[in-house]
């Protein structure tokens, strides 16, 4: 693999801006169950065909899109390119995840070829980490040390997403203390962009998440943006405003935008209507509240 020089954040960025207004949709098994919770089609096709038709609609009015390489990647490189100003990030977490249920743990996914991805455009790769207190934090902390090595020398941009959920029979369990924890955690590892939990999952007082963002961003020093899991749709517009108040540059989302279109008999049209308009509302504070990353401390 050769050593090349990455690209800065702005591959990611709004134009003019340095923050970012990002669509997340690499969910694998997690899609497919909330398919079939819809009733509607769950084979990989379907799975393709929705992921295609987030990108369509939305991707026009994002700085950035995420996706996985299994499920409408070699389409959107391929025939279906994203349009000009929308960066590529490709996830290349192998995730843990039983049928159902949520992710357990992760590892980086061994058969990414790195080279390859930059040639097909890709600005940035991104793993999800799980973080609990059950014996395996020096694991997961090497993995994301080494995703971040691996990233430098393919010279694409680290977007790394630790996300904070309590180890088995943790009844004492904090959220906004356990993101704390996993900040410090994987913070000094230096990946160029830090993907957060939103803190008491974006609920309460605006000034309170304000404060509680706050800790966040001191914890981190470094640009951040937040992601929608665990957050209501209706709460997460305040939730990336108190966060780009407290020092966020933006947000990369996926469900808050794009999850309820599939309760719906045709998500294509929820799509370009409510998702729409929302992902235009987020990017309206975004613009009005985020920090660019390049002022970020």
């Amino acid at each position: 693999m050769s050593v090349t020089a990455p690209p800065t954040l702005d591959r990611l960025a709004r134009p003019g801006t340095g923050t970012f207004a990002m669509v997340a949709m690499d969910q694998r098994e997690s899609l497919r169950t909330m398919l079939r919770e819809e009733s509607h089609p769950a084979d990989d096709a379907a799975m393709v065909a929705f992921k295609l038709d987030v990108a369509a609609v939305l991707a026009p009015l994002a700085s950035a899109f995420l996706i996985d390489r299994y499920h409408g990647y070699p389409e959107l490189v391929g025939t279906r390119p994203l349009p000009t100003g929308c960066g590529l990030i490709l996830a290349v977490d192998a995730l843990t995840q039983p049928s159902g249920g949520p992710v357990e743990d992760t590892d980086i996914d061994g058969t990414i070829d790195v080279d390859q991805a930059r040639r097909d455009g890709v600005a940035a790769l991104k793993l999800l980490v799980i973080w609990k207190r059950d014996g395996h934090e020096e694991r997961r902390v090497a993995t994301a040390e080494r995703f971040v090595a691996l990233c430098r020398r393919a010279g694409l941009l680290s977007v790394l997403e630790p996300v904070a959920v309590a180890a088995p029979g943790q009844e004492d369990f904090d959220l906004d203390a356990a993101i704390l924890d996993a900040a410090a955690a994987f913070g000094p590892l230096g990946p160029d962009l830090y993907k957060g939990q939103v803190p008491r999952r974006g609920r309460g007082d605006l000034d309170d998440l304000v404060a509680a963002c706050g800790k966040l961003d001191r914890q981190l020093a470094r640009p951040w943006v937040v992601l929608s899991n665990g957050v209501a749709a209706t709460d997460f517009p305040t939730a990336v405003e108190a966060a780009c108040r407290a020092g966020a540059s933006g947000m990369l989302a996926g469900r808050a935008l794009w999850r309820d279109a599939l309760a719906t008999g045709d998500p294509a049209a929820a799509l370009r209507t409510e998702s729409v308009r929302r992902l235009e509302r987020l990017v309206g504070i975004v613009d009005r509240y985020g920090r660019p990353w390049t002022e970020a401390r």
